[in-house]
């Protein structure tokens, strides 16, 4: 299937806007119905979404995969179902009060690689459903503690009962989770007030187009500021190996044929951390730096799969 643009359009969601919002904006915008984005931003909060069209919405998982940077707010010596504002917070009576030193050495705990249990009002699934419906009918909920990787953790300022985190973090962290956590280590509880996402792998707040340039222009104003940012599909796995391949074999692939071995190079260890380190998948371009697929091993050589030139 051909689409009229294919790209990432990094876009900055302000709190009070689902991430299904910003996704409709861009689709109006540049009137296509295959875009969607890399990675929900529950309405509360604001900053990047990362936003697909054409056929870089194949890349979601790999975006999905990249780490993420969070600027939190919280505060300390309250508590909610949902671990944050957006249901009623409830005091603790004569909370304890941390201090500066004792905050920045409880941090110590969360770096790294660690296991957190998700919110109780999270899209995570139970049964074939989602933590929060059961949550909110008032069923109990009991969450499995899972394995995140925290990469950075620092305070940005303390004020009690306000503390901003910068977090740094893999994809599936809980930013709420780790206020409340954290606050617990601290012998204290704590909602999360606020939440900005400034980084999603390469892509930065700073770089991001507003939502609004969608909303308060007009059509053709917001097709050519969505065109303007269009950033391309490349950019969403510029983590990954590289073979550039000819224009024979890109019309090979065309056609769904397998590319040989010995044409890939083998890959480098370039994104430590990654699976795509150990050659489990390598991005294909053109010569001219373009994507053109996904290669994955095959018995004959290395199949495209997603392939932006051919017909799967």
């Amino acid at each position: 299937m051909r689409f009229p643009y294919t790209g990432l359009l990094p876009v900055e969601k302000p709190a009070g806007i689902s991430s299904r919002g910003v996704v409709d904006a861009v689709a109006k915008a540049l009137g296509m119905k295959a875009v969607g984005h890399a990675g929900t931003l529950d309405p509360i909060a604001s900053g990047v979404v990362v936003v697909c069209v054409g056929h870089a919405t194949r890349l979601v998982d790999f975006l999905h995969a990249l780490p993420k940077r969070y600027q939190g707010e919280f505060l300390l010596g309250r508590s909610s179902p949902s671990d944050d504002t957006e249901l009623p917070v409830e005091l603790e009576a004569d909370p304890p009060q941390p201090s500066a030193e004792a905050v920045q050495h409880a941090l110590a705990a969360f770096r790294g690689s660690i296991m957190q249990r998700p919110c109780d009002y999270s899209a995570v699934h139970i049964d074939g459903k989602r933590a929060y419906a059961l949550a909110r009918k008032g069923r109990a909920v009991e969450l499995t503690a899972k394995p995140v990787t925290i990469h950075s953790l620092q305070v940005l300022a303390y004020d009690w009962p306000t503390l901003m985190l910068d977090v740094e973090c893999s994809s599936g962290t809980y930013i709420r989770a780790l206020g409340r956590d954290l606050a617990a280590s601290l012998n204290t509880k704590a909602v999360m007030s606020g939440l900005v996402r400034t980084e999603v792998g390469p892509f930065r707040l700073a770089d991001a187009v507003p939502l609004q340039r969608f909303r308060a222009a007009s059509p053709e104003e917001a097709k050519q500021a969505a065109l303007h940012w269009l950033r391309p599909a490349i950019d969403a796995v510029r983590h990954l190996p590289t073979a550039t391949l000819s224009s024979e074999l890109i019309e090979r692939i065309a056609c769904g044929g397998i590319v040989p071995t010995d044409v890939v190079p083998r890959p480098k260890d370039t994104a430590v951390g990654n699976t795509a380190a150990s050659g489990d998948v390598v991005a294909a371009t053109d010569r001219e730096g373009s994507l053109v697929g996904i290669l994955r091993p095959h018995p004959a050589g290395w199949r495209v799969r997603p392939n932006f030139v051919g017909r799967s």
